[in-house]
């Protein structure tokens, strides 16, 4: 596949989605970065500033969100604003990639959860690196070990704003091991 025909979609917040973002930009790969009015970035390339109306595109019910997840969010505009945001990128990326911490529950700790909750419900091919055990895992109804690869030309990076170095690492290798020759 060639990485000039590829685009990355992420929020282009700090850790994983910059990590994602570098890495891109290193094989040439578009980015699009989905954000909303007042929201703090560490990347800024290529930004899609989502209007009020295609926020609501993405609305949840908080209540629904903390369920899916085994977790209380509480309603606030801008946690609200976060999760409408990453239902964008997961709608416009058909793979998904996501660095993070695979709970007991099967859950991915954090905002991050969310993305993997709905890659799960939009049947997105999806993939975990576990900051924890410094694994890739790929969902299969259940949590598998694996080593993915980029294979589309749409794909989301999303993750924790508190990568370790293992997570960099993975991120990394995910992109030279996809569009190296």
């Amino acid at each position: 596949m060639d990485p000039k025909n590829c685009t990355l979609f992420s929020g282009g917040l700090k850790g994983a989605e910059t990590a994602f973002g570098e890495a891109a930009e290193k094989f040439s790969i578009s980015e699009v970065i989905y954000t909303f009015e007042g929201h703090k970035l560490a990347r800024n390339n290529n930004c899609v500033v989502l209007s009020q109306d295609e926020l609501e595109r993405g609305d949840i019910s908080m209540e629904l969100a903390s369920r899916m997840m085994n977790r209380t969010y509480y309603e606030t505009e801008k946690i609200r604003k976060v999760l409408q945001t990453i239902f964008h990128m997961v709608n416009s990326g058909h793979q998904v990639f996501v660095v993070g911490s695979i709970q007991e529950d099967g859950s991915v700790k954090g905002g991050t959860g969310w993305a993997v909750e709905l890659a799960k419900m939009f049947n997105r091919p999806l993939h975990v690196f576990d900051q924890v055990t410094e694994k890739w895992y790929t969902w299969r109804g259940t949590w598998e070990e694996d080593s993915p690869l980029i294979k589309y030309d749409t794909f989301v990076g999303s993750g924790t704003r508190y990568l370790s170095d293992a997570g960099r690492i993975a991120i990394e290798k995910l992109f030279s091991d996809s569009f190296s020759s």
